[in-house]
């Protein structure tokens, strides 16, 4: 198991849910951030926390290329979704494609400008509930549904064959604060604060390769992840 230093990291989608948690405990744990918005008011909050905040679209190949080369981060955080603030499933069929769009393409973008900047190793958001139908607990060895969630797949294998120390997290359904719900979602659950530690924990520790993030509930077993990096389902962040 390989453990990095603490220096630069570079956070696309710090404004996000798990975003923002994440930067606190980086900052906490003595990182130099430097974190996307695509929000001025978002970025004044981000500086507030001790947060280096960039105003950058991830579509912008040219100006997200040079603002993680400005950034010089040893790893590379994708923590970037397209979703509404609100659940509805009106409001879904949208921000499905668009969601799609930024796995696809603001993830190429993304790896291209981790690998142009010299960056270590690149951690990246994906989710648990893509598996395709089989015996569960689905594992990390278990085959992903391409067909349902072809972006997923495609979000994953930029990921990890771009040459740099890649790794995925597979997220179940979150759930606390800035997210849809206050209680745990009856299948997959994790906790927004644990998902960003394990994200924390993915920078530093572990092998490259895919991770599952998720309360044990015999959907998806996230041993892999406990006993690799050291994560607790648990974990809550101090408010």
């Amino acid at each position: 198991m390989s453990s990095l230093p603490t220096s630069n990291a570079f956070v696309a989608g710090a404004g996000g849910a798990i975003g923002e948690v994440l930067c606190r405990l980086l900052v906490a744990d003595g990182w130099r951030v430097t974190g996307t918005t695509r929000s001025p008011d978002r970025a004044r909050q981000l500086e507030s926390i001790g947060v280096r905040p960039v105003i950058v679209d991830v579509f912008d190949r040219d100006a997200l290329v040079e603002a993680v080369r400005n950034a010089e981060p040893a790893v590379v955080v994708h923590q970037l979704t397209d979703l509404p603030r609100h659940f509805s499933e009106a409001a879904m069929v949208a921000a499905r494609i668009r969601n799609a769009r930024l796995r696809e393409i603001g993830t190429a973008h993304l790896v291209e400008a981790a690998v142009q900047a010299g960056a270590r190793r690149i951690v990246a958001q994906s989710i648990a509930f893509a598996y395709a139908a089989g015996p569960m607990p689905w594992s990390e060895a278990s085959p992903l549904d391409r067909e349902q969630h072809p972006a997923v797949a495609t979000l994953e294998e930029l990921v990890l064959g771009c040459g740099l120390e890649g790794i995925v997290l597979r997220y179940g359904r979150l759930y606390g604060p800035n997210t849809w719900t206050a209680t745990p979602p009856t299948q997959m659950p994790v906790h927004v604060d644990a998902a960003a530690d394990a994200s924390r924990r993915a920078m530093t520790r572990g092998r490259p390769g895919a991770y599952n993030v998720a309360e044990e509930d015999g959907a998806v077993t996230s041993a892999k992840i406990r006993d690799g990096m050291g994560w607790d389902p648990g974990f809550r962040l101090r408010r």
